[in-house]
């Protein structure tokens, strides 16, 4: 997605009229209205329906229930959303709507002349927390890789009585026989030597046929 593509927006706003105003605003811009609710009820939902590139929220303040609504839809299908403020709010509620995925929060509602920047400012910065958070992702499951790595490997010392590297060269071996992630073969490991897993000869059987 990028910021001068036309967007497919999904508008939040229980007065008609208003809606008409952000309406026609967008349109100038060349971003089109797919859909229209009164309230943030259902909104992750209705995203997974109509599947818009935008959200944008016109009402007063955040209540508790768009906030909560907003959170899910966050956490499953984030999309930028642009939160209008008919009335100014304070620190506290301003953070609480950026907690829940706010991308761009505007008090005094939508002035058609900063529709463009407005936009490219959600966009640019929703695109950038999703690189963050991608990353953070990544960063996470490396960590958990590892640490089973980690510890099939003191299994195999454990049970052949061998030191770090050649645990180590065991479990890459079979990785490249088998072509599968190491990782793969580290959970199997754990699965037959972690206690609770298979024991005696068979266990033994096992890691020779795994290593």
């Amino acid at each position: 997605m990028t910021s001068s593509e036309p967007l497919r927006i999904l508008l939040i706003d229980n007065d008609c009229q208003r809606a008409d105003l952000v309406r026609n605003a967008l349109r100038k811009e060349g971003h089109e209205v797919i859909s229209q609710r009164p309230d943030a009820t259902g909104l992750t939902a209705a995203v997974a329906r109509d599947e818009p590139d935008m959200v944008i929220i016109d009402m007063d303040l955040p209540d508790r229930d768009t906030l909560e609504n907003m959170s899910t839809l966050n956490a499953h299908a984030p999309r930028p959303i642009v939160f209008f403020a008919n009335e100014p709010g304070d620190r506290a509620t301003i953070q609480a709507a950026v907690r829940a995925g706010v991308s761009a929060y505007v008090v005094d509602g939508l002035q058609p002349a900063r529709v463009r920047s407005i936009i490219d400012t959600a966009v640019a910065r929703f695109e950038a927390f999703q690189s963050l958070r991608n990353e953070l992702a990544q960063t996470r499951t490396a960590l958990e890789e590892r640490k089973l790595v980690e510890r099939a490997k003191g299994l195999i010392m454990k049970r052949e009585g061998c030191d770090e590297d050649t645990a180590y060269g065991l479990l890459r071996s079979s990785a490249m026989d088998h072509s599968e992630r190491l990782v793969v073969i580290a959970q199997r490991v754990i699965d037959m030597l972690a206690p609770g897993g298979s024991h005696g000869s068979q266990a033994g059987s096992e890691v020779k046929r795994v290593s």
